[in-house]
């Protein structure tokens, strides 16, 4: 269970970083994504996606939790704020299943994700998860 929640927030602070070079390290040079209808291979196509993603995606805020796991997978949820270029604000919800290879990098990511609307006064979510808000009992909410 640490383990898991440890790999749950080092995602979580690796993609707050914004830096697609960084997070890519997290995943094998050949890993398997599905974010929402795109699919990519390789380390080279996760930061092309990265860098089109958090260039479109302003302002990038995320919080992830963990769901379960079993062996070498596991089940996260996940929130994001975001704008765009006209200032227009979204909450981005979704939930990701991560399997590992046995030197405990990311091999294949699935994420489903919706964006809803929302007002720049409904953000929750402002910067990195503060200390006092890691760990167990410090999941994300749901509306």
């Amino acid at each position: 269970m640490d383990t898991a929640i440890a790999k749950v927030q080092a995602a979580e602070d690796a993609w707050n970083t914004r830096d697609p070079e960084k997070v890519s390290l997290a995943y094998t040079p050949d890993s398997v994504w599905r974010n929402r209808d795109t699919f990519l291979t390789g380390r080279p196509a996760i930061v092309e996606f990265l860098t089109a993603k958090w260039e479109r995606e302003l302002d990038y805020v995320l919080r992830k939790s963990l769901w379960g796991f079993r062996e070498n997978r596991m089940a996260v949820r996940f929130q994001y704020e975001w704008h765009d270029a006209d200032g227009a604000w979204f909450r981005s919800y979704g939930n990701e299943l991560w399997e590992f290879d046995e030197n405990g990098l990311m091999r294949r990511r699935e994420a489903s994700i919706n964006d809803t609307p929302i007002a720049e006064s409904d953000r929750r979510y402002f910067g990195v998860r503060p200390d006092d808000e890691r760990g167990p009992g410090h999941d994300i909410v749901l509306d």
